[in-house]
């Protein structure tokens, strides 16, 4: 190339741009994708649950606690969390009026939604957990009509069987939002 084929530098550069993708390859073409649900998994007992990525706010270990008089046994409490309070629900005592025993992996999720935020406690988080369109099943795990009300299906993945825990439901619920005595 000389200079008098490429008057100006923006002519040189433009001339380098159509030598380089002309010699350029192609990348790789991806034929198919499979679509995966991602969720938040966790455990309640021994049932292993999946909440939709976006109904969870938040994951906390649990905050410190101040006591709300007059509520229901499965109100823990409120908690100031970065300057917001917000109400801290044991979900566990809530579907079937045994307290969770807190330990190092218990955990809170955060639910926000028409106005409810809220937090509920959980034995463990699992981390995110992706599942194919074909490990989905209309089959709930466990036999606990309480728990199943609040579930939108479920998958089966390996061995094990994940209930999908719909946090929306539950804060649409009259008796989750009646949590005074």
């Amino acid at each position: 190339m000389s200079d008098r084929s490429c008057p100006t530098p923006l002519a040189r550069l433009a001339h380098l741009e159509q030598l380089c993708l002309s010699h350029a390859h192609g990348l790789p073409q991806q034929e198919h994708t499979d679509e995966e649900w991602i969720g938040i998994g966790f455990r309640l007992g021994n049932i292993h649950l999946v909440a939709p990525l976006a109904e969870v706010a938040e994951i906390l270990t649990p905050p410190p606690l101040s006591r709300v008089p007059r509520t229901k046994a499965w109100v823990c409490g409120i908690a100031n969390v970065r300057g917001n309070l917000m109400p801290i629900m044991d979900l566990q005592a809530f579907l079937h009026d045994q307290s969770v025993s807190l330990n190092r992996r218990s955990r809170v999720l955060v639910v926000n939604h028409n106005g409810v935020y809220s937090g509920l406690v959980v034995d463990a988080v699992l981390g995110l957990r992706h599942f194919r369109e074909d490990q989905h099943s209309d089959d709930l795990p466990g036999n606990d009509d309480r728990l199943q009300q609040f579930m939108t299906g479920a998958f089966r993945a390996g061995d094990r069987h994940w209930g999908v825990f719909s946090m929306y439901h539950l804060a649409e619920t009259p008796q989750f939002l009646q949590a005074a005595v």
